[in-house]
């Protein structure tokens, strides 16, 4: 005879938080949601949050597979990413929003606008990309997510895309190359998805020396929309807009501004 042992049920499992704790609960009259570049995470953009609050609260989107998400299993399909994305936000859209991300955030918060844009919630005021060549323009390197580790871990190093102190530590490098490839994989495989182009403003920032993508490659996004299309050009490489840059945070007040109409 078999015996089978009934325990209590216990709670339903929460759902996966796509913002940090502290993020959607300012009580700022519009939201702007970030996504960062391949490995990055909500620290790439925690600098901004005193600066454009109290008009616009910044609430950075983690990805499975970085910081508190690590042992998340990360995603490699952006058909697949992008309606985790959107059911993740969708109680955050109660007010004027708009969408932002870098490089690899780029495309992120490109199609997770289309698919906002196609509803059930608001569709964003905006979105703006920055330092990524447009969706429908051909690649101009090799691939790198295939790459054995260690030709993989130079490969990006020599992006600037892991930070110096991981790269100091083999025990933390080991727990960082799995999400980074599959981030890597995650843009080097993306191509646009089906659908209509967008229709709201679209705004463009990139660095005048930034060896990924040239402003022409840039003005290209505006492509992607029906709407406005602005291009901003700034001194610098790839990550340009790291930390706290006066001339970078002033442009993207005033984008914001006329994005969420929202004044001081």
């Amino acid at each position: 005879m078999t015996i089978v042992q009934a325990y209590p049920k216990g709670p339903e499992p929460a759902p996966p938080a796509w913002l940090s704790s502290d993020a959607g609960r300012q009580d700022a009259p519009a939201r702007l949601f970030c996504f960062a570049h391949a490995g990055g995470g909500a620290g790439f953009f925690r600098p901004w949050r005193p600066l454009l609050l109290p008009e616009v609260e910044v609430c950075p989107v983690v990805l499975p597979g970085r910081e508190w998400r690590l042992r998340e299993r990360p995603y490699t399909r952006m058909e697949e990413l992008v309606p985790a994305v959107v059911d993740g936000l969708l109680p955050y859209l109660d007010r004027p929003y708009a969408l932002m991300g870098h490089s690899m955030g780029s495309a992120v918060a490109y199609e997770v606008a289309r698919r906002l844009s196609a509803g059930p919630a608001t569709p964003p005021a905006g979105l703006v990309v920055s330092g990524r060549r447009a969706p429908h323009l051909p690649k101009r390197r090799a691939d790198l997510h295939g790459l054995p580790d260690e030709e993989f871990v130079a490969a990006v190093a020599r992006l600037n895309g892991i930070p110096d102190q991981v790269l100091r530590q083999p025990d933390l490098l080991r727990l960082f190359v799995p999400g980074m490839r599959a981030d890597f994989t995650l843009n080097e495989t993306y191509r646009p998805l089906p659908g209509p182009p967008l229709s709201c403003p679209v705004s463009g920032l990139t660095g005048d020396a930034d060896p990924e993508v040239t402003p022409e490659e840039m003005l290209a996004w505006r492509e992607v929309t029906t709407g406005p299309f602005t291009l901003r050009v700034f001194a610098g490489d790839h990550f340009y807009l790291k930390g706290v840059r006066p001339d970078f945070i002033d442009a993207l007040r005033t984008d914001l501004r006329r994005l969420l109409s929202v004044t001081s």
